[in-house]
């Protein structure tokens, strides 16, 4: 593939990457050049026009770069290959990049940078990115946006905690059973929603999803209403809980079973590892479903209804199963949510979090697994790292965020790989090719 360079006038290439940086200047300048503190009781005002000066050469620089690597794009009769090679190319990428994430997620507790404070990171990361995953069937494969996925995940919680207090039940019971109670609820939510379409699907599911949490809030007698339930049991290693014991003969506990000294980071690094295998056992699930005849019936009803139906699919049923198993995997986030935080209320389960989970799935790039994994780390680390700039942070996130989809409107990663690849047969009976 050759590339054809197109030649760029000096003068106009400057006089580009000037002017954005001029409105580099004129945004940051009053946003980031000036800080209010308090000194001696008083409200002074500082200066960080260093900070600014740091911004506008990024941005100069940047677009220096970008418009001159712009003057490399093949020419128009060259493009198809190119997507082609490039698709190509990309997977090879992302398939190695995933493999990567995967054995820095199993070593992170035990790396050199790694404490309490990077593990819980991780561990809510890992919600998100499972969140993500199971919201991924109903709006990246079967093409259903959903509104309300934070009511399967406040079900989840709820059920787990409730079974957990009224009936004393173990974890590994409790986990499967919300996630049940979580999937029907998305097939009672399905069956009478499912007719709908696009925006009015949209609005039907969001009423549901605050339907449910002003239900939360005042069943007073069952969910505690405003103040929530506490004292939500932890999990267990076994039927080892993670407590300090005076016993010195009788193996009670974690530590003792394995011939260690107590520490409250064992409990940390065993709830990381539970919802990591939960994550890549809802990854695993739905990869596998991609491959089947569900998996790529909810394809063809995400592309074309009409043309489904003729050619047999029963889009009820279809969708059905869509919003039944996605809702179940938002059910075990959950009841796993639930027993790492020990504490749940309605304030956990609001509209918000279901806009934070639906904007993974699309800056992700809707359908692509790896995609999710990408924006969740985004939208999720991004706001933790800039705790530094103070009250500045989400104006920092949201600037990060609407360049993002300016310059990938269909997501971070929005090649997927297609489910079946046809090959042709040579007529002499070879193999494909």
């Amino acid at each position: 593939m050759s590339f054809s360079h197109r030649p760029i006038n000096p003068a106009d290439l400057f006089k580009d990457a000037a002017l954005a940086a001029l409105m580099a200047l004129i945004l940051a300048l009053p946003l980031i050049g000036f800080r209010s503190v308090a000194e001696g009781g008083q409200l002074a005002l500082t200066t960080r026009f260093d900070w600014v000066g740091i911004g506008v050469a990024g941005v100069f620089l940047g677009r220096l770069v970008l418009v001159y690597a712009s003057s490399f794009w093949p020419p128009s009769g060259a493009n198809f290959a190119l997507a082609e090679a490039v698709r190509e190319g990309m997977s090879r990428y992302v398939m190695a990049l995933a493999g990567m994430g995967l054995l820095l997620a199993l070593l992170l507790p035990f790396l050199p940078f790694s404490s309490r404070y990077v593990i819980d990171v991780a561990t809510g990361l890992l919600i998100y990115i499972m969140l993500g995953w199971g919201l991924n069937i109903v709006v990246g494969l079967a093409g259903l946006l959903d509104l309300g996925y934070v009511a399967f995940y406040a079900m989840g919680a709820y059920s787990y905690a409730l079974l957990a207090l009224q009936f004393d039940l173990s974890f590994w019971i409790c986990l499967p059973l919300a996630g049940l109670f979580a999937g029907l609820l998305g097939i009672v939510l399905g069956f009478p929603v499912l007719r709908l379409r696009g925006d009015y699907l949209a609005i039907v599911t969001l009423g549901f999803g605050e339907i449910i949490r002003i239900i939360l809030l005042n069943w007073y007698e069952i969910t505690g209403g405003p103040d929530g339930l506490s004292g939500i049991p932890r999990p267990s290693f076994f039927g080892l809980p993670f407590k300090p014991t005076t016993g010195e003969h009788e193996i009670s506990a974690f530590h003792q079973a394995f011939g260690l000294e107590f520490s409250g980071l064992h409990r940390v690094i065993f709830l990381y590892y539970l919802i990591l295998c939960l994550a890549l056992i809802t990854n695993f699930f739905t990869l596998r479903l991609r491959k089947l005849p569900l998996g790529r019936a909810w394809e063809a009803l995400r592309e074309d209804e009409i043309a489904s139906r003729s050619l047999g699919i029963n889009p009820r049923n279809t969708k059905l199963t869509a919003f039944g198993i996605g809702a179940t995997f938002g059910g075990l986030a959950g009841a796993f949510f639930a027993t790492r935080q020990g504490f749940i209320s309605p304030e956990s389960f609001t509209f918000v979090e279901s806009a934070t989970i639906l904007a993974i799935v699309v800056l992700g790039g809707m359908g692509s697994q790896i995609g999710v994994v990408v924006a969740a780390a985004l939208l999720i680390l991004l706001p933790e790292f800039g705790r530094e700039l103070e009250e500045f942070r989400m104006l920092v996130f949201g600037a990060a965020m609407v360049l993002i989809m300016a310059w990938r409107p269909r997501g971070l990663l929005a090649n997927r790989e297609p489910t079946l690849r046809l090959h042709r047969r040579d007529r002499r009976g070879g193999e494909p090719r």
